[in-house]
């Protein structure tokens, strides 16, 4: 059976928890996974979460287990956490497919509108891919496949988290959701029973899931009188 094509972009914007615990959930739900990360991104990933990523020669382990790179730092607490959810939910199964695209690479396969695929997401999002994508004024791979999704008219999903926010920025979401985007800040809710920061990070990546039509017990459901998987 050939795995679905998701197209997953880490962007520069505070938040990348988000991002990483959402390429293990894809991955874990057997998905193929096109990723591609920005120079800013691979800051934020060191700064925020302690991972050494390398671009150039990306390796998937810096992401999915945490492997450091020699001078890399310790990884955060919550990120110690996310890997070890994400380790436990791979394990014992043949899982989902990774592919990384350069984000200078346009030539690459999602930088076409005739390669299918079941959707984008740009987790974390900052403001400038943001106003690059609605104003089409985009240079990167990133860029590209976020407007490739709009013109055929495939689910794009925006992740920003940022705040206060300006008119700019609003204005930016607005046209955003007008183009066809679906706009899904980083806003996790308190109700599902929160003993942690991954929790937290989990109700955002269960939402984002959820638009991708991808099941999962990451939460506990309001009214669904069911535990949650992390109960």
């Amino acid at each position: 059976m050939t795995r679905p094509n998701i197209v997953l972009a880490l962007t520069g914007a505070s938040g990348a928890i988000y991002g990483v615990r959402l390429l293990h959930v894809l991955l874990a739900a057997d998905q193929h996974v096109h990723l591609s990360i920005s120079p800013s991104a691979q800051l934020v990933l060191k700064h925020e979460l302690g991972l050494s990523v390398d671009l150039e020669t990306f390796r998937p382990e810096s992401l999915l287990c945490g492997d450091e790179s020699p001078g890399g730092g310790s990884l955060s607490e919550a990120m110690a956490e996310v890997l070890e959810r994400g380790q436990s939910e791979r394990e014992g199964a043949d899982r989902g497919q990774l592919t990384y695209h350069h984000y200078k690479n346009l030539m690459a396969s999602i930088a076409s509108g005739s390669f299918l695929t079941a959707g984008m997401v740009i987790c974390p999002c900052s403001g400038t891919t943001l106003g690059a994508v609605v104003h089409g004024t985009g240079e990167n791979l990133i860029h590209r496949a976020a407007g490739v999704h709009l013109k055929e008219r495939r689910k794009l999903i925006l992740v920003p988290r940022e705040t206060p926010l300006s008119l700019v920025q609003l204005d930016n979401m607005r046209r955003a959701v007008e183009a066809g985007a679906i706009l899904l800040p980083a806003m996790p809710g308190f109700y599902h029973s929160v003993r942690s920061i991954a929790d937290l990070v989990d109700f955002v990546v269960a939402r984002i899931c959820d638009q991708l039509g991808i099941e999962h017990r990451l939460i506990h459901r309001w009214g669904s009188g069911e535990s949650g998987a992390r109960e």
